[in-house]
């Protein structure tokens, strides 16, 4: 069974930062793709930030340039640095793993959410 687990989330004012951290456990081969994912109330989830195993990245328009998504093969992790912290970011993030290979075959995960709320 594999877990996501997330941790970070809070409440920021906007111009501020927040580091999520996200790490996967169980009987893991390999995780093709990590990222983060974000659900506000009322609109649909979004993919903000991902990397591939091979180090490439994709970002949501919204956050290029505010946001830097990194992680660590070897460990599972994922972790998203959000700076320049916008009311607009104020959603749930869930953490995603895209084709994670374990002894039972390949699935895809997802993490049960942090909460960042970005006050004014």
């Amino acid at each position: 069974q594999v877990h996501l687990v997330e941790s970070g989330g809070g409440l920021v004012q906007a111009g501020g930062s927040l580091t999520l951290s996200c790490a996967a456990s169980g009987s893991i081969f390999s995780i093709k793709l990590m990222g983060w994912y974000r659900q506000a109330p009322g609109k649909q989830r979004e993919l903000v930030a991902g990397m591939e195993r091979d180090g490439r990245v994709t970002y949501a328009d919204s956050v290029m340039g505010r946001f830097t998504v990194s992680r660590d093969n070897a460990k599972n992790t994922v972790t998203l640095q959000m700076n320049n912290l916008k009311v607009g970011d104020t959603a749930v993030y869930l953490c995603y793993g895209n084709r994670v290979a374990t002894p039972e075959g390949v699935s895809d995960y997802w993490g049960q959410g942090t909460q960042v709320t970005v006050s004014s």
